[in-house]
């Protein structure tokens, strides 16, 4: 497995910074995750990080070196993250949640297949052109989806997001079969904020990822001024042979089927990231099993 991946985070004009991203991979397979922390309530870094370690650790539990059900992975390791944030809240005495987006895709094989919640987004841009793109949970993406005429919409208005008292809502999809050259981005609000979904994918099909992805988030910067939300990218391109020595691309071949390589971070101010729920995690991976076994005896 090849692929080049180039991730930043800027906080622009807030107060703080309170996206995350990263990704892990084995030898077959790799996860690209990327959580904003919504304002408004408190400690949305810490759900944004919770979020992330927790799908990360199932993961690194699951991937041997590949998720054996991906859809049903997607699923089960969002749930996991907010119950991990609920539990936080719950051990805290909180009045109010912390709670978080989350877009998280797992890539192996020659496919790609995602899960989002809330309006972090993911592109996928192909020849110049965009394939496909998330459609965000926000009752103004929702107005526009129905062709609904009626009185403007905030679109910072989310109606399901991790962290949450309710059940969140969120969508899978995939698999879909990636080709060479191939390019996925990951983002949160404040980049598809400031720019058109033409901009995006006309400046992410210019260059490599590694020179698009700065270039995304500093004209991103400069568009939204000194009310920019915070603006954080991740991007892989599924590599071509030609290309691939030229850019800051990562091969999977060469490394064992025990390796797991992460760059997400172990912890946030008083997170508690180091010590997840491993009862949770154990019961989200049993129910995955479940599902995998069922999903197999219906196929004989």
């Amino acid at each position: 497995m090849k692929f080049s991946v180039f991730q930043v985070s800027r906080k622009g004009g807030r107060e703080k910074n309170e996206d995350r991203m990263g990704y892990c991979y084995t030898r077959e397979s790799g996860l690209f995750l990327l959580a904003d922390g919504m304002g408004g309530h408190p400690e949305g870094e810490v759900a944004a990080q919770l979020a992330l370690q927790s799908v990360a650790a199932l993961y690194q539990k699951e991937a041997r070196p590949v998720i054996q059900d991906v859809t049903g992975f997607l699923a089960m390791a969002l749930m996991s993250a907010h119950h991990q944030i609920i539990r936080y809240a719950s051990e805290k005495g909180m009045l109010d949640t912390p709670r978080t987006t989350l877009v998280a895709a797992v890539v192996q094989g020659t496919a790609a297949t995602w899960v989002h919640c809330g309006d972090s987004r993911l592109y996928v841009v192909r020849g110049g052109e965009l394939v496909t793109r998330t459609r965000d949970h926000s009752y103004l993406e929702q107005q526009a989806a129905a062709g609904m005429r009626g009185a403007p919409v905030n679109r910072n208005i989310l109606f399901t997001c991790l962290g949450s008292p309710t059940k969140p809502v969120f969508d899978v999809t995939g698999p879909v079969t990636l080709q060479q050259g191939d390019k996925i981005l990951l983002c949160s609000d404040g980049l598809w904020g400031a720019l058109s979904d033409a901009e995006i994918v006309r400046h992410l099909s210019a260059k490599p990822v590694s020179q698009a992805v700065p270039d995304l988030v500093e004209l991103a910067l400069r568009t939204a001024g000194t009310h920019s939300d915070n603006v954080t990218v991740i991007a892989l391109e599924w590599e071509t042979p030609d290309t691939f020595e030229s850019t800051r691309g990562i091969s999977t071949d060469s490394i064992s089927d025990g390796v797991f390589a992460s760059t997400i971070q172990a912890g946030v101010g008083d997170a508690p990231v180091d010590d997840l729920d491993d009862a949770a995690i154990e019961r989200s991976i049993a129910e995955i099993n479940e599902a995998i076994r069922r999903s197999a005896a219906r196929k004989t």
